[in-house]
């Protein structure tokens, strides 16, 4: 019988553990499906879904957080200190083939999140009505770490954070944190650098660029996390004007339950930009 080790474990047959561990155990069901909590009396019925599709968002804004903040340390990630780089450049231990893989990853999520717009849009106007009262003055404008994603990918904005009710000390720190770090589109300059490609200013910058892509052969890969970066700031807005659409189905153009304007609000940051550099390159290609 073979006494070998796999993946750090011994042999071992599978479903032979005594119920050490089950699915709801691990996935903690019991505590996860308690915090489905509807507000309103009489009960409405959509406000289950409303609350689902809400916190499903917030489930996979934790995930892109948690695959972008990945992305971004390893375009940045460097040799040890008090070592030196194996070819001198300090590009060595760059892993841009990791941030390519879960760039592509955060794609995907982020086409899932834009159809599950589709899901809310099930809801008429005036099942929403039923219940939109009771949430003020919640709204999603106070979804720290939607903001945290923002603040990641390079629109920072400190009069945000100011913005915010009833942060809690950990949540404010979090912003901060986003804020001061480096953000994606830092992390690629900072890759060019270590190419031996000028990032000074956003003139050496788009020269920069312009030079990777007419050089393929030797740029490829940063042509190709260039290109990954622009798809996420597509599908960033993408999600953001279908998300107006979606709002201007429901409520038209009432004012917000935080006391934002509403639609008009996110009309104004539909054509927002992470990386307006790689947009402009297509003018010079």
């Amino acid at each position: 019988m073979s006494s070998g080790v796999v993946g750090g474990q011994a042999d071992r047959s599978f479903g032979e553990e005594g119920g050490l561990l089950t699915y709801g155990s691990y996935l903690r069901l019991p505590e996860l499906l308690d915090q489905q909590i509807p507000q309103v009396d009489p009960p409405a019925h959509d406000e289950l879904l409303f609350i689902t599709v809400h916190q499903a968002y917030e489930l996979w804004f934790k995930q892109l957080l948690h695959e972008l903040t990945a992305v971004r340390d390893a375009m940045l990630a460097s040799s040890a200190p008090g070592e030196s780089p194996a070819n001198g450049d300090g590009a060595s231990f760059r892993q841009t083939w990791k941030a390519r893989q879960l760039l592509r990853r955060a794609h995907v999520i982020e086409r899932l999140l834009v159809s599950q717009i589709d899901v809310l849009e099930t809801m008429t106007p005036q099942d929403f009505l039923e219940f939109r009262s009771a949430l003020a003055p919640a709204s999603g404008f106070q979804s720290v770490q939607f903001r945290e994603l923002e603040f990641l990918s390079h629109a920072k904005d400190a009069k945000f954070v100011d913005r915010f009710r009833d942060l809690t000390d950990v949540e404010r720190t979090r912003l901060a944190t986003r804020l001061a770090e480096p953000s994606l589109w830092d992390a690629y300059l900072d890759l060019l650098a270590s190419r031996g490609l000028p990032v000074a200013d956003d003139k050496q910058v788009l020269s920069s660029l312009v030079s990777i892509a007419r050089d393929r052969p030797h740029h490829d890969d940063l042509w190709q996390l260039a290109e990954d970066l622009l798809t996420h700031d597509e599908l960033s807005g993408l999600w953001r004007a279908r998300h107006v659409q979606m709002v201007e189905r429901q409520i038209g153009t009432k004012s917000g339950t935080g006391g934002s304007t509403g639609a008009p609000y996110l009309h104004r940051r539909v054509p927002l930009r992470y990386y307006p550099l790689l947009w402009e390159l297509r003018d010079s290609l």
